[in-house]
């Protein structure tokens, strides 16, 4: 079992930069695939980011490649999303997620990801 807890989120003006954290419990973190997804009010949920299990690939969806990083921290139990160059579209709820196996491959899918955070909400004015 893992349990995720993202923070981080929080409202900022367009242009500015935001970092989220996802701490994960359990021993299995180190070798798990993570992934960043979001969900605007009416919208599906949608890929972000991800990366595999020890931060050597990192993939990303097209609407924010070149203004965010994910990165992680293993000794730490954490997984991050640094947010530059925010827009009013990035405004949803921002929510971690884990895959269950080890060493699986940090894929764009929502359905591969057995575990999940609360959200955290991240509101970009104009």
């Amino acid at each position: 079992q893992v349990q995720l807890v993202e923070s981080g989120g929080g409202l900022v003006q367009a242009g500015g930069s935001l970092r989220l954290s996802c701490a994960a419990s359990g021993r299995t973190f180190s070798s798990t695939a993570m992934g960043w997804f979001r969900q605007a009010p009416g919208k599906e949920r949608e890929f972000v980011a991800a990366i595999n299990w020890n931060g050597g690939s990192t993939y990303y969806a097209d609407s924010v490649k070149g203004r965010f990083t994910i990165s992680r921290d293993n000794a730490k139990n954490t997984v991050y999303l640094q947010m530059n160059s925010l827009k009013p579209e990035d405004t949803a709820v921002y929510y971690c997620a884990a895959r269950s196996g080890p060493y699986e491959p940090p894929l764009p899918y929502r359905y591969v990801y057995t575990y999940w955070g609360q959200g955290t909400q991240v509101t970009v004015s104009s």
